[in-house]
């Protein structure tokens, strides 16, 4: 098959409010397994959404926008669940910004001759393609975006804040994820920036401009969230997948106590993840596990044991239709990092 006929038929995004999940939701609280625990996980997301006290954290990994999550994550947004993102490079770049700037993802398939993609330049995602022209263009065009910036040090949330502006100004109508966080003043973490496309587009632009080039600083990055959990008051988790994000949110409540400024743990705590935790790995490190590092509490906490095409839409379809977030104050922590 030649590359046209490859690339045809597009990932679409689900609507999350095109469907009201209440009625299965409040079904699997009266079942058992990762049917319960689902719906624990749904109580405990809507409890974070009625706390007025808690700022909610959404951390994610795997590849999640380029399998059709995207548009549930910018409802999020949009919809005011969810106060400062923690992710990916490659979610945030490869997926949103590159679907942003008008390129898509398509349908594959997962037994696929690999060797005939490459030859090809179509790059796979278990049964999702990506065309690797046009994924070399999104690097480059991060790479354009930082020449056009002033040439010093940024965190990544302060680069991505500059990523937005310029969806703003050249792409306004599009369904995106940066910029609906530019839109709504909530943070984007990348705690390891280079490891995506943005890092392709910016030794490009290091590259070109040896002697004075930005630098992204993942020190900065710790520190300013850091800094959004000594301004809240109470903190809720809500982790997709596991990695860097994870632990990068897991960690501010210890840095906070480093910094002579201590906070409580995260009060609630919701994590999906398919990882086992037998190997000792992060990812599939339980909740309760954290707590012995004081970084979240055990009250509020509830592992789903599920993949997230399958989980998340189910969750939030719910959320969005009991209707906690209508009364939610917008925290708009951009605001706490001057320009």
């Amino acid at each position: 098959m030649d590359k046209e006929s490859l690339l045809k038929d597009a990932i679409e995004h689900i609507d999350i409010r095109s469907f009201d999940a209440r009625p299965i939701i409040e079904a699997y609280g009266r079942m058992a397994f990762q049917a319960r625990n689902l719906h624990n996980a749904s109580d405990i997301f809507n409890s974070m959404l009625k706390d007025e006290s808690c700022s909610i954290i959404l951390t994610l990994a795997g590849s999640l926008f380029g399998a059709g999550l995207k548009g549930l994550v910018a409802d999020m947004i949009r919809y005011n669940m969810v106060d400062v993102i923690v992710s990916t490079g490659a979610i945030i770049i490869d997926q949103d910004f590159f679907e942003a700037i008008g390129f898509l993802h398509y349908l594959g398939d997962s037994a696929v001759d690999d060797h005939h993609l490459r030859k090809l330049h179509i790059d796979r995602i278990y049964d999702t393609y990506i065309n690797e022209d046009e994924l070399r263009e999104c690097d480059l065009t991060v790479a354009r975006i930082a020449d056009g910036l002033p040439k010093r040090t940024y965190s990544s949330r302060e680069f991505i804040k500059e990523i937005g502006a310029y969806l703003e100004k050249h792409y306004p109508k599009v369904n995106s994820v940066i910029l609906e966080t530019y839109r709504h003043d909530v943070p984007i973490f990348v705690p390891a920036f280079s490891d995506s496309s943005a890092g392709f587009g910016l030794i490009f632009h290091q590259q070109q401009n040896p002697k004075r080039h930005l630098v992204i600083d993942s020190v900065r990055d710790f520190r300013e969230l850091t800094e959004i959990k000594i301004a809240s008051q109470q903190t809720g988790l809500f982790i997709v997948g596991g990695g860097v994000p994870k632990n990068f949110a897991q960690d501010i409540v210890v840095a906070a106590d480093v910094l002579g400024k201590e906070r409580p743990m995260h009060r609630y705590a919701v994590q999906i993840s398919v990882a086992d935790a037998r190997d000792g790995g992060l990812s599939g490190a339980t909740l309760k596990e954290a707590c012995s590092w004081g970084k979240v509490d055990t009250i509020f906490e509830q592992m789903v044991w599920g993949e997230a095409t399958l989980v998340l839409p189910l969750i939030i379809s719910d959320a969005y239709h009991r209707g906690n977030w209508k009364g939610r104050a917008r925290r708009r922590y951009q605001r706490l990092f001057p320009s």
